[in-house]
């Protein structure tokens, strides 16, 4: 569907009715009236005659009307063709950009913590709520152990190849013995030789299904159970959220939608694979209410943006979201200049 067509219809006045409408409720928050109107654009008009003009632009489904008596809102198809066709973008300001270089200037070798400072930044620069997706951590596993801690619960510790150590409590499988830990350990760590994770992963049920006599049931659901742990959630560290409190400032009047929003924050999984799918899209991309089915019922929008490792290749993502009434002008080169920052300080780094 050509999302900009509609912008071919309209003429100047209506053109720049839509736009006044549109950038007044980002700016307020309210709806808009002709009479607000009427003293700011450059054509001197009557009120009539603009509530003619939104009239149309609301039969085109460009404008909301809330009241049969209040002024006029842009709908959500209205700020997607404003977004794609008329917004100005601002340039990042110097105090935004030394806020976010500040972030980034020591050399803390934790690519987490810094990850934790861009984020915690960007949400107090955008005064909405940030998202960081950490790189996935892709370097060769170099041992795998379990650890009993007790009856029902257990420890898997993975060591990679460039010393980064992860490690995962769950509850093991009933009847668990020292033994059968060993077992594990040892079978994992004799195929994790010169493989990643997720390399490891697609190796794992083909070899317990080859090597079924001579491994024990015990250590084969051991092997199971905590790889797939890894699997179901190796997402959820590499998600990072700030600044949720940022949302009750912008829309303490509408407190069911925010309630609703911080439940999906809270979907962390959900959330990591919705912004795994925008990697693969270059740039940033803004997604408006129901656009984004992840929070198409708080009808919230998100701006977010891949970045690359030295290879060129997308690893992770940053974003904002908010209200639908985000300033879009401004938070998208903030969105794309931390993205494209994040990725050269990370290209100069080995994991």
């Amino acid at each position: 569907m050509d999302q900009t067509s509609p912008l071919q219809d309209l003429n100047d006045r209506s053109r720049e009715i839509f736009r006044r409408v549109v950038e007044t409720y980002l700016e307020t928050g309210e709806p808009v009236g002709s009479r607000t109107l009427t003293r700011t654009l450059s054509e001197k008009l009557s009120a009539a005659t603009i509530r003619n003009v939104m009239q149309d632009l609301e039969y085109m489904g460009l404008l909301d009307s809330p009241h049969v008596s209040a002024g006029r809102l842009p709908s959500q198809q209205g700020l997607r063709l404003f977004v794609d066709g008329m917004m100005e973008v601002d340039t990042v300001s110097a105090h935004d950009r030394a806020a976010i270089d500040g972030t980034l200037g020591n050399d803390d070798p934790d690519t987490g913590v810094l990850l934790d400072r861009v984020s915690t930044a960007l949400s107090a620069i955008t005064r909405g709520a940030s998202l960081v997706l950490m790189p996935k951590h892709e370097a060769q596993v170099r041992h795998i152990e379990f650890v009993s801690l007790g009856p029902d619960r257990a420890l898997v510790v993975l060591v990679f190849a460039d010393g980064h150590v992860e490690n995962r409590l769950f509850t093991p499988p009933v009847g668990q013995t020292p033994s059968s830990m060993r077992e594990a350990g040892n079978f994992l760590n004799a195929m994790a030789e010169g493989k990643t994770l997720s390399e490891l992963r697609g190796h794992i049920g083909r070899e317990i299904a080859a090597r079924r006599q001579e491994l024990d049931v015990l250590a084969a659901e051991l092997v199971q159970s905590g790889l797939a742990l890894w699997d179901a959630e190796s997402h959820d560290p590499r998600l990072i959220v700030r600044g949720r409190a940022n949302l009750l400032d912008q829309e303490a009047a509408d407190l069911d939608r925010i309630r609703v929003l911080f439940d999906d924050l809270e979907r962390k999984r959900d959330i990591v694979e919705f912004l795994e799918l925008a990697e693969k899209g270059d740039g940033v991309r803004i997604f408006i209410g129901s656009e984004n089915k992840l929070f198409s019922l708080s009808g919230s929008a998100l701006v977010v943006s891949p970045y690359m490792n030295a290879d060129r290749k997308i690893v992770g993502a940053v974003g904002v979201i908010g209200p639908t009434r985000l300033n879009y002008g401004r938070i998208v080169p903030i969105v794309d200049y931390t993205a494209q920052l994040v990725g050269r300080v990370l290209s100069g780094r080995k994991g």
